[in-house]
């Protein structure tokens, strides 16, 4: 009975492998050692870290697949051995655990899924009390990005009168970040008692997050220079080489859509619109996707973006204690637990809910 169960495991693994093309995963790690090896490949810092993380985070995938597959070859040879049959049956359920958990990632096969994330939160009406919430929840997907051993680098911040954040923007370097963050794509709602109301009333905040994939190089945006408006100014912070005393933030403004994206966290005017093309780009990108998946779904019924009003999840810490997303009706009742980053039961449910 064990041993049917295993090799039954055992043609799952095989097949999943086959789904997860990580033949092709494999060809990719030997390319990216390859080039890890060229004398100069470290004479571009920024690029090598990229190719240098993309190669271990490749390498750990395929490992966990070996391991998984060697585990199954090894349950069915002591599988032949009754006395160690209820070992065995232990064994064999935490493997079919283990299976069960790395299968998941069929559902992460999105055509940027595996690409890098853009994350913007922006905060609502509401003054303080929203540019808290926005505090709040770039605090939770960071925390969020750190469990799962992605970096994060904050890009753009605009910061509150008395606290939070009007807005800001931060990138992600991690293995399917885009695949596991476009959940939180949309606005978050938040009811709670205010810290900062003397009368201790309940209010009622709303924030927006968006969620960019970082696009591949091959990936082309058609984008007219002439459409730029491209404004160079001195860039604020809390100090340090070259802040406040050069016009090295960039702000790009692209006429045609009225997109506005501006850096100026990074050293260089020239590494800020690079930084601010990329996120144009991938802003541009998403408008496209958006109009095209707006004219699928209003032949089917109502379409609903990620715009005021049309919130996808919200957070009730008074008069009760509830997470509830909108979309998938996945109910939690630790909001503190989701506040402090335990994100992935919601991003599964979503990931799901997408592939009905």
């Amino acid at each position: 009975m064990v041993s049917k169960k295993l090799s039954e495991l055992k043609e799952k693994i095989g097949r999943t492998k086959k789904l997860l093309k990580l033949n092709e995963l494999k060809k990719k790690s030997e390319k990216l050692a390859a080039q890890m090896e060229a004398p100069d490949f470290w004479r571009d810092q920024e690029n090598a870290q990229a190719v240098a993380q993309d190669y271990q985070d490749i390498k750990k995938e395929l490992e966990k697949w070996e391991q998984i597959e060697n585990k199954a070859d090894d349950l069915l040879e002591l599988s032949a051995d009754d006395s160690l049959t209820e070992e065995v049956e232990k064994q064999t359920a935490q493997l079919e655990k283990d299976f069960t958990e790395y299968e998941f990632y069929l559902l992460l096969s999105g055509l940027y899924d595996k690409n890098n994330a853009i994350v913007a939160i922006h905060a609502g009406s509401g003054g303080t009390e929203a540019q808290d919430w926005a505090a709040m929840l770039t605090r939770m997907l960071l925390r969020f990005c750190e469990k799962r051993g992605w970096k994060t680098k904050v890009l753009e911040e605009s910061r509150g009168a008395e606290a939070g954040f009007k807005s800001v923007m931060f990138e992600v370097k991690g293995r399917y970040g885009y695949g596991y963050l476009k959940s939180e794509h949309g606005v978050h709602r938040l009811v709670r008692i205010s810290p900062f109301d003397a009368e201790k009333m309940r209010h009622t905040s709303f924030a927006l997050v968006e969620v960019l994939p970082e696009l591949d190089e091959d990936v082309r945006i058609a984008i007219d220079p002439k459409d730029l408006r491209i404004d160079t100014f001195m860039s604020g912070g809390h100090g340090g080489q070259s802040v406040n005393t050069t016009y090295s933030a960039v702000r790009i403004v692209h006429a045609p859509t009225g997109i506005s994206v501006q850096c100026q966290n990074e050293r260089s005017q020239q590494q800020n619109k690079e930084t601010a093309m990329k996120v144009l780009k991938a802003k541009l990108h998403r408008l496209e996707q958006e109009k095209l998946a707006k004219e699928k779904q209003e032949l089917r019924g109502e379409y609903k973006s990620a715009e005021w009003g049309n919130q996808i999840r919200s957070y009730v810490l008074h008069p009760y204690h509830m997470v509830k997303d909108h979309r998938t009706e996945y109910e939690s009742s630790d909001p503190e637990g989701v506040l402090e980053g335990e994100l992935l039961p919601l991003c599964e449910a979503y990931l799901r809910w997408i592939k009905k």
